[in-house]
């Protein structure tokens, strides 16, 4: 059985390890060598790249894509989306979501990773939908954890339901490199008993454990795993392309990847990595992610917030808190946006040294609902107080949201024409509407 791989290095590698700030001429540079190479998919869009093209590097997210495109003949792109929240860090309208889907795959996305933050399926539903509807492929995601919650159960059942959705793969979305290697066997022998479709592993060295979690994994039968090329591989972004080629090389599993192209394509990025120096992270493993669960990029933000309020010494207070504040809200996966969510307020309790006596708007709306169904029971006494009377929501958070694109272009016409262009200020208004207006003015 052949194992296929999806190239990270163009969209999380560098996230991960560049703060998002490749810029698309050094994509560009080397694309008809990685299109050459025999990659399953080529992961180059969506997460925190959309964002970052308009705010950091003076770019059109949409161009992008469109020159990406032009050069990938032989590969098909794949891209992230957060299910409902899109590529923001809330819940949008149906419409917006559709128009958005539409978008991305009319302008070159093959294949859309869908996943929400607390494997809530309600708000994965339409995105499926509206993928399938304009002709992508519909990857269907679970985002794994470890909690008293997050067994093989929860896994299998959660994967019935998407399956149900009709999906066309389905992705264990290991973000904070949790999954060990006899667990990722044990889960993946279990999903294969529920479903044929193909299944993809995409993890994150951080815990140092991902190469091997992926070998286990395949020999369970994973059918795709997510690396990086080198240059940008391990720390916190993904195994190396160049090592798990070689791993299966000569067996069963060979991928049938030519590892010299590789190393080829690994130097070119290691002369352009120079370039990101100022925001280079850690090509190291930490595994204390293991015990305090928390990814990277969360890590990364703490740090931020903590230095921003000199508060940099309560470091280490923070990090104890926060699987607190998890366990209280009900164990949801720390990835975006509950990740950011979880530790705001943890940064919050330990500030203000009383817990919970600053609560953001974000953790309240989550209390409420207003993100989905969290997948534990939120600690009784915190929701009475925070919902303070108001009952919290059990519907789909979007059935809750009126439809907003038409309304929008409206609104914006008289400097945004085009529907992406639209779609840019809906996501991110003040950031897009500066960028449009000095770029399409």
């Amino acid at each position: 059985m052949q194992v296929k791989i999806t190239e990270t290095i163009l969209r999380d590698a560098q996230q991960s390890l560049i703060a998002t700030r490749m810029k698309t001429e050094d994509m560009l540079e080397v694309l008809n060598d990685l299109d050459n190479i025999g990659y399953h998919s080529l992961e180059m869009w969506g997460g925190a790249t959309f964002d970052s093209c308009m705010r950091y590097l003076d770019e059109d997210p949409w161009i992008r894509l469109r020159k990406i495109k032009l050069r990938s003949n032989n590969t098909k792109l794949q891209m992230l989306l957060r299910g409902q929240n899109i590529l923001g860090y809330r819940h949008y309208p149906d419409d917006v979501l559709e128009k958005f889907v539409e978008k991305a795959v009319d302008n070159g996305i093959d294949i859309v990773r869908i996943f929400d933050a607390l494997n809530d399926v309600r708000n994965m539903e339409k995105a499926i939908e509206f993928t399938k509807k304009y002709g992508g492929h519909a990857q269907g995601s679970i985002v794994y954890t470890t909690s008293p919650i997050h067994d093989i159960k929860h896994y299998v059942e959660t994967t019935k339901k998407l399956v149900g959705l009709g999906i066309d793969s389905l992705c264990l979305k290991d973000m904070a490199g949790l999954l060990t290697p006899y667990r990722s066997y044990e889960l993946v022998n279990s999903l294969k008993e529920v479903t044929d479709i193909p299944i993809q592993l995409h993890s994150h060295n951080t815990s140092g454990m991902a190469a091997m979690t992926y070998l286990k994994a395949i020999e369970a039968g994973a059918d795709i795993i997510d690396t990086a090329i080198s240059a940008l591989a391990s720390g916190t972004s993904q195994p190396p392309t160049e090592s798990m080629v070689a791993s299966l090389t000569g067996t069963k599993y060979d991928t049938g990847i030519k590892l010299s192209e590789v190393v080829d394509i690994a130097a070119y990025f290691r002369n352009i990595r120079d370039n990101y120096s100022d925001f280079q992270g850690s090509f190291a493993t930490d595994p204390r992610v293991i015990t305090n669960q928390i990814p990277g990029g969360m890590l990364s933000n703490l740090r931020s917030q903590l230095k921003s309020q000199d508060m940099f010494h309560l470091y280490d207070e923070v990090l104890k808190e926060v699987p607190r504040v998890r366990k209280d809200l009900g164990y949801p996966p720390l990835v975006t946006p509950t990740s950011q969510i979880v530790g705001t307020q943890a940064v919050f309790n330990v500030v203000k040294g009383t817990r919970y006596e600053l609560v953001s708007k974000e953790t309240r709306d989550y209390v409420k609902g207003m993100y989905g169904r969290p997948p534990g029971e939120i600690n009784p006494e915190l929701k009475e107080k925070l919902l303070a009377g108001e009952k919290a929501i059990d519907c789909r958070p979007a059935e809750t949201l009126e439809n907003k694109f038409a309304e929008t272009l409206k609104e914006v016409q008289d400097f945004i024409t085009k529907e992406e262009d639209v779609l840019s200020y809906m996501l991110f208004p003040d950031v897009a509407e500066e960028f449009l207006k000095r770029h399409y003015r």
